[in-house]
């Protein structure tokens, strides 16, 4: 699946670089061999033995092995998990999104939060500054001389 996933990515890619879209025949075979690796790895899991032995009076879902859940996950947002085959706007991986939140998470595990309701707002301000900045490629010191009005004019409509 990790393969098929790595190969769709660089094919989407690919298309970009030629500002094409990905042919139908390409989309539905993709689509078809994700089906069948999902198929494939209920399969293989629910051949397994159970986790712990049944107990009679366990409530909520029966335990399940991660790989298990991985897959049962993968078959229920197929949808989601490959919109990045059909909306050139959705990225592949979330990376910059956990980037952008993980500085504000930082911070409040050093100092316990933040002593004032503006302090918070000021640094989330100037984090959205300093994202705003790598994101369109510019040097984030001059962004943070020139101010978020400066950047934030330059961001497209």
């Amino acid at each position: 699946m990790q393969r098929l996933l790595w190969r769709a990515n660089l094919a989407v890619r690919l298309a970009g670089e030629l500002q094409r879209e990905l042919r139908p025949a390409l989309l539905a075979l993709i689509e078809r061999r994700y089906a069948q690796g999902v198929a494939e790895a209920l399969a293989y899991h629910e051949a397994q033995p159970p986790l712990v032995a049944p107990q009679p009076k366990r409530r909520g879902p029966k335990k399940r092995r991660p790989g298990h859940n991985l897959a049962l996950r993968l078959r229920d947002c197929q949808e989601s998990v490959l919109r990045f085959l059909h909306e050139s706007a959705v990225p592949f991986t979330h990376n910059l999104a956990e980037q952008d939140v993980r500085m504000m998470k930082v911070s409040q595990k050093i100092s316990g939060g933040f002593r004032s309701e503006q302090g918070a707002q000021d640094f989330a301000t100037w984090r959205s500054v300093l994202s705003s900045a790598r994101k369109q490629g510019r040097n984030r010191l001059e962004a943070l001389r020139q101010g978020p009005e400066i950047l934030f004019a330059a961001l497209p409509p």
